[in-house]
């Protein structure tokens, strides 16, 4: 029943924050990089993260440090969808939610199992910094992906349903809790936002506030659910589910840095920009990368179930990794074979 009531109460709060926004001008206008026709609130993330969390409170099976990290989340990604902040102050915040949930809310990646074939990799005293690095990434890899109608909210949801999947086949019923909630929260907001034969473009967006706190609740079941003696899923499926938005980060970081640019500087050679650079909607942009995400995953999900050890599936995600890579650094030939698939199949 909570579930259901966390998708309508969304449905029905966004349009009048959308309302609101417009009349207040707390609206993303178009301009430079950002290339969508009119101005649009940065709010939906909010919507969803303010409802999940009065959810969660009802509930009671959230630790306070995860409340703490996204309330910290949320008040400096509405500021900075204001005002803009600091680059390094909202780094700092990032690294500061990261540790209230790895020490305080017990997030802690102790093992990443026989991931290379050589053993299994126990982290030991370096499982706290590792995790911290790791809630960190992910939460600016979330945040990067956010640049077309529905890919980072829909990317998002594919991650946590692979994750619930896991749950409900461990468990062999239906859960309850945080996990199937904000999935509820986050389909509410998608139906504004993900471009439909009913929606032409986005109503609004998630907004800094939005994909971080995302990201921030992606790694903590991530972490939290593939860990320890109760893990519903192993670490190297976790890989796989999570790959896209890993993957992706890490080529432009690598593609900056070879340019001698800032690691963290906007541009438009994000891997969704390749579609759209070589003539694909913005509809069928994400179509097809929540496409090839759900294919990550399902590589993943289903890989260790069908019996593929451990570390052909390490790998085989390095080896992704490396390609996604060498992909990023040469975009323009990706964008030209993009432009002949495109023509064969005449989208």
């Amino acid at each position: 029943m909570m579930i259901l009531s966390a998708f309508l109460i969304v449905l029905a709060l966004i349009p009048l924050i959308c309302q609101w926004a417009q009349k207040a001008g707390f609206v993303d206008k178009p301009e430079g990089r950002k290339q969508h026709d009119s101005p649009v609130p940065p709010l939906g993330g909010v919507v969803v993260f303010i409802v999940f969390m009065i959810s969660m409170l009802i509930d009671s099976s959230l630790p306070w440090a995860v409340f703490a990290a996204l309330g910290l989340i949320l008040v400096v990604g509405i500021i900075d969808d204001a005002w803009e902040v600091n680059a390094v102050f909202k780094f700092a915040i990032h690294f500061l939610a990261a540790f209230t949930i790895v020490v305080g809310g017990g997030a802690q990646i102790h093992s990443l199992g026989n991931l290379l074939g050589f053993g299994s990799i126990e982290l030991a005293w370096m499982a706290i910094p590792f995790s911290i690095a790791c809630v960190v990434y992910i939460q600016n890899a979330v945040n990067m992906m956010d640049g077309v109608d529905g890919l980072a909210g829909g990317n998002s949801l594919l991650i946590l349903g692979w994750l619930l999947l896991a749950d409900v086949l461990h468990f062999g019923h239906m859960v309850n809790g945080p996990l199937p909630i904000l999935m509820a929260c986050l389909a509410g907001f998608l139906v504004y936002n993900m471009r439909s034969p009913l929606l032409k473009k986005a109503k609004i967006f998630l907004g800094d506030a939005g994909s971080m706190a995302l990201g921030l609740m992606i790694a903590w079941h991530a972490i939290t659910l593939s860990q320890g003696g109760n893990a519903v899923i192993t670490p190297v499926s976790i890989a796989w589910i999570i790959a896209l938005p890993i993957v992706d980060s890490f080529g432009l970081l690598v593609t900056r840095l070879k340019e001698g640019r800032a690691p963290f500087a906007p541009d438009r050679r994000h891997f969704h920009h390749h579609f759209i650079n070589a003539g694909f909607t913005a509809g069928q942009t994400t179509i097809l990368i929540l496409s090839y995400s759900a294919l990550l995953g399902a590589i993943g999900f289903f890989g260790i179930r069908m019996g593929i050890p451990d570390y052909v599936l390490g790998w085989g995600w390095v080896a992704l990794w490396v390609g996604h890579t060498v992909l990023t650094l040469q975009s323009e030939k990706f964008i030209r074979l993009l432009v002949r698939l495109r023509a064969c199949f005449g989208c």
